[in-house]
């Protein structure tokens, strides 16, 4: 029992002002262990009432705030049992600032993390375009935002990205998207029927939402060609590479069909003999 005792107080001596013994490093060891199971407790009574989307942003900004209330709980935790806080504060100063320095970016990730739930730019199962980069929002980390791209591969965006660069939300005003196919034609063709052909090319695919109706615009009178545009919505903005490419078939083959011909780019060239 005595030696029990004895390497209970055992006493560490990190210099004149700071040691702690190894019964109060258990005991802070206790106290964060409690206070964990608290913490834990507290946020699943604050969630259980909650719908489930409003749950997952509490849940995920009370991931950034635990680390706060542990380390106020470490340091109360070491005044009471007898060790100098501010003699620990003094002793890592430079040691902090160096961390400092060199976690630059990871504070602003996390920054920027809380920026992300304040202002409710990003939510989880948005589709956002950062940094010409495109994917699905999974999960927002405390410094990470997990995304999948529409070819299934991970992509793991630093949040500081947000603050550094312009974000497109294609879903912050819903699941639909507005999205557009371009094509030319040869001058002297039926523009009527061009418009005709857009329309049915877009109007067949079924992917293609009927209200709004897709519509058809003649945007330019170009240097090889008449310019159009057919817009059509919809409403998985995520996986609109597929059907446009297949409306870019359908329009190829209703052109081929109707003698509608797509221009490339021409020049003459005139060649001067020498008198």
């Amino acid at each position: 029992m005595q030696e029990v005792k004895d390497i209970l107080n055992y006493t560490f001596h990190f210099s004149e002002d700071i040691s702690i013994s190894v019964k109060g490093i258990l005991f802070v060891l206790f106290v964060i262990l409690i206070t964990s199971f608290v913490v834990k407790g507290l946020r699943r009574l604050i969630t259980r009432n909650l719908p489930r989307e409003d749950k997952a942003k509490f849940v995920t900004l009370f991931s950034y705030g635990k680390w706060v209330i542990y380390l106020i709980i470490f340091l109360i935790t070491l005044n009471t049992i007898g060790v100098n806080v501010n003699s620990v504060l003094a002793a890592s100063a430079a040691l902090l600032i160096g961390i400092g320095l060199a976690l630059q970016t990871f504070f602003q990730d996390i920054i920027s993390g809380i920026f992300i739930l304040l202002d409710q730019t990003v939510h989880v199962g948005d589709i956002i375009e950062i940094d010409g980069k495109i994917g699905r929002v999974e999960e927002i980390k405390l410094r990470t935002t997990r995304a999948v791209t529409i070819d299934n591969k991970v992509l793991i965006l630093p949040n500081h990205l947000y603050l550094t660069n312009s974000l497109f939300n294609w879903t912050q005003n819903g699941t639909e998207t507005r999205e557009s196919v371009e094509v030319g034609v040869a001058y002297g063709s039926d523009v009527e029927l061009v418009k005709k052909l857009l329309l049915q090319a877009a109007d067949e695919h079924p992917a293609v939402i009927k209200v709004p109706e897709p519509t058809v615009l003649f945007t330019d009178f170009g240097d090889s060609s008449l310019n159009f545009k057919v817009i059509f919505t919809l409403d998985d903005s995520f996986k609109a590479p597929f059907p446009k490419s297949d409306i870019r078939f359908k329009i190829d083959k209703l052109f081929r069909d109707n003698n509608i011909t797509i221009p490339f780019p021409q020049r003459d060239v005139h060649l001067i003999q020498p008198k």
